[in-house]
């Protein structure tokens, strides 16, 4: 069944980063779960949205991603004038789910926000196949059930300490 399917995979680095640290003290990683994802299909795309803050060098782990299988699109995080900032690509992950949807027959968005929920619905729609990957502990309840198939990431596919 999968092995003639198309798939792109979308992962929200931030969702991920605070999940992992929060849940299992420990970090995602990134190579089995492109692995896990990807099965046995055939990969179109893998995109690694990061938010890049000023106070953290993050070249060595967008090199390392980006040597693995991973396209990385990063911006920097905005601060506002009242000091708040705001740094998510919600919506870009969204344009390019929908720009990509035609090309393949399934989407992994990797991710538990809930704020998918609409896209999700979108593409289910428009007829591609829509997995979430996340830490099920930090996942809306309602992104689990718009999703086609959920799949919870466990504590195996953190980085061995």
């Amino acid at each position: 069944m999968f092995s003639s399917q198309k798939l792109a995979v979308f992962v929200d680095v931030q969702n991920m980063f605070y999940s992992a640290r929060n849940i299992h003290y420990g970090r995602l990683d990134y190579e089995k779960l492109l692995h896990a994802a990807v099965m046995e299909r055939k990969l179109t795309r893998a995109i690694a949205y990061l938010v890049e803050t000023p106070d953290i060098d993050q070249s060595g782990f967008k090199s390392f991603i980006g040597s693995i299988g991973w396209e990385v699109k990063s911006k920097s995080l905005k601060v506002r004038p009242d000091g708040s900032t705001k740094g998510d690509w919600d919506m870009g992950i969204a344009i390019d789910a929908i720009s990509i949807a035609p090309k393949v027959d399934t989407v992994a968005l990797v991710s538990g926000d809930g704020d998918f929920v609409d896209l999700i619905n979108h593409l289910k729609a428009i007829g591609v196949r829509v997995e979430v990957h996340s830490f099920k502990e930090s996942t809306a309840e309602e992104l689990i059930n718009a999703a086609t198939a959920h799949y919870p990431i466990e504590r195996r596919m953190l980085l061995d300490r």
